[in-house]
């Protein structure tokens, strides 16, 4: 590899890989955390609580720039100037916000970066530039790249109504897939407004990759790794994936029958806030989005046309074979295939440390 082509894979890597990866972070602390103690408040009827949660929930601009601009190793007042553009880039952002978050956090932040610590009077030039700078490109190019994220997701959802079973296929496998790769599935789902069907989709992928993972590879990893792939991320395969990609097909395979069993059987919708589609069993902060959608849509789905239902019967049984069952029989049962043929060996599944 040349150096040009070392300097793009490292540029992918501290932009698409670091960046996103603490952005969903920061989503998970704020935005996320904020619905999960609003829905236990709204639940429970206590007020106190429901405003615990607003105020978390509020804060998910911020939360985002600043996480960005930790991984990006910004020195401290490029850091915590960082606030003020995450709030300007998502509330000009709007139902792009989180993409607009990232792009213009980055920005903002390698801005600061270069100014930072270069004069004596650096506790005003270094918030001046990286707040100036954030917050211009906030009014100018939020707004743009916040409609073209939510026609972006509108159209994947609008497709996803007119071709439920190959779209239900496609969005949750590439988004299962998403959750695996070292990028954000969330922040993806975040970005681009994934409600209804199409969020529903992305919920059956992520999990058909968490629980699949966790359930094919139990008798490497026995309980530990059933919990912390399960319920934390599966991500955690990704060394073995390198050493042995035809791991990964099981997984995927699951995805690719889960996503028209929820948008075409099921017809389960995710009306939740978008986040929530990219977690999968994280949490069971996916579930946990269906039915805060079943009862209380977010403000992303009321505006694409959502309502609060009733779940009859049907829906809790779509919910658990959608996002445990299927995944857990299929994943297994492709998985023990794959091991008869050789494809998969002793170990290949092995974390480490379990």
């Amino acid at each position: 590899m040349g150096k040009a082509g070392q300097v793009i894979k490292k540029a992918a890597k501290r932009y698409f890989v670091d960046a996103m990866g603490a952005m969903a972070q920061g989503l998970f602390c704020s935005l996320l955390i904020g619905t999960i103690i609003k829905t236990v408040g709204q639940l429970t009827g206590a007020q106190f609580i429901v405003d615990v949660g607003q105020f978390a929930f509020d804060m998910a601009g911020p939360a985002m720039a600043v996480a960005i601009g930790y991984a990006l190793k910004a020195d401290p007042l490029v850091l915590f100037s960082l606030t003020g553009v995450g709030w300007a880039a998502n509330t000009k952002g709007g139902a792009g916000g989180p993409l607009a978050v990232l792009i213009i956090a980055i920005v903002a932040a390698e801005l600061g970066r270069l100014v930072s610590k270069k004069t004596k009077i650096d506790i005003l030039v270094t918030p001046l530039v990286t707040v100036f700078s954030g917050a211009a490109l906030s009014v100018l190019i939020a707004p743009p790249i916040g409609k073209a994220a939510s026609a972006l997701g509108n159209l994947i959802m609008w497709a996803t109504d007119l071709q439920p079973f190959l779209m239900g296929m496609i969005v949750s496998a590439l988004v299962g897939i998403a959750l695996t790769l070292p990028i954000s599935s969330a922040a993806i789902c975040a970005a681009l407004g994934l409600t209804g069907l199409a969020g529903g989709a992305a919920v059956a992928g992520c999990c058909a990759q968490m629980v699949g993972f966790a359930v094919m590879s139990f008798r490497e990893n026995k309980w530990g790794g059933l919990i912390s792939q399960g319920i934390g991320t599966s991500m955690l395969q990704m060394g073995n994936i390198v050493k042995n990609p035809r791991i990964w097909i099981p997984p995927i395979l699951a995805s690719a029958v889960t996503g028209p069993i929820s948008t075409c059987v099921f017809k389960m919708q995710m009306n939740g806030t978008p986040v929530s589609a990219g977690m999968g069993t994280c949490g069971f902060v996916g579930q946990i989005g269906v039915i805060t959608g079943w009862f209380t849509p977010s403000e992303a789905a009321v505006k694409a046309g959502a309502a609060s239902v009733t779940p009859g019967w049907f829906d809790w049984l779509g919910l658990a074979m959608v996002c445990i069952v299927l995944p857990a029989i299929l994943t297994w049962a492709i998985g023990l295939l794959l091991r008869r043929i050789g494809w998969i060996k002793k170990d290949d599944l092995k974390l480490p440390g379990m």
